[in-house]
């Protein structure tokens, strides 16, 4: 009797939700795989993680988590909230450029808008960390990373679902891992998810 009536705690919309992200089209390079979301930010909460594979290669890698609050939240502007990360390698000289962060969170609100993935309250902060080997460890050379850790409130209609903000995620994480956007009439992935 426990499990049945925590299922019956569980928020339709909030269900709703979790299956149009299970059920997003996905851009075809991502590996998307569910894992534990958060338990203490939000009463409902939904994850997953994801990776750009090329080949044998992992270009990128990152998290969606779904939060919802039935209840509202004053902080989010409403009863959901997205919230993401996006990490991958970039070449030394490019996380020199002190445009590279604008640049990065250019990249996140260019692909909700690709998406029609409408939305407010959006908020976050890109870092780029570069690294030089010294002594020993000269041989490692350089290396560079960007961060984006965004959250934002999504606004749904017809055509803005939690598919779109998914699918959004992933155009992200193919941003920072320096593929070019689909071409039109590309077809994207629904892939099966699992449990890391």
């Amino acid at each position: 009797m426990g499990a049945r009536s925590e299922i019956d705690r569980t928020p339709a919309q909030f269900t709703a939700a979790v299956e149009q992200v299970r059920h997003a089209s996905l851009r075809p390079e991502v590996v998307v795989d569910e894992m534990p979301a958060p338990q203490r930010i939000a009463p409902h909460s939904f994850a997953i993680s994801g990776d750009v594979l090329v080949g044998e290669e992992e270009l990128a890698t990152g998290r969606f988590i779904l939060l919802h609050d039935p209840a509202g939240n004053d902080a989010w502007g409403g009863t959901f909230r997205c919230v993401t990360f996006a990490r991958a390698e970039v070449e030394a000289d490019m996380a020199a450029d002190p445009m590279l962060a604008s640049v990065g969170w250019s990249w996140l609100t260019e692909s909700l808008e690709a998406q029609g993935s409408h939305h407010t309250a959006a908020s976050g902060s890109v870092t780029v960390v570069r690294s030089e080997g010294f002594g020993e460890m000269d041989a490692d050379g350089s290396s560079a990373q960007i961060e984006v850790r965004a959250s934002w409130t999504p606004l749904m209609d017809a055509k803005s679902t939690m598919a779109t903000h998914a699918s959004a995620w992933t155009d992200l994480l193919c941003a920072i891992a320096g593929l070019p956007p689909l071409a039109p009439g590309v077809i994207r992935l629904q892939r099966k998810r699992g449990v890391r």
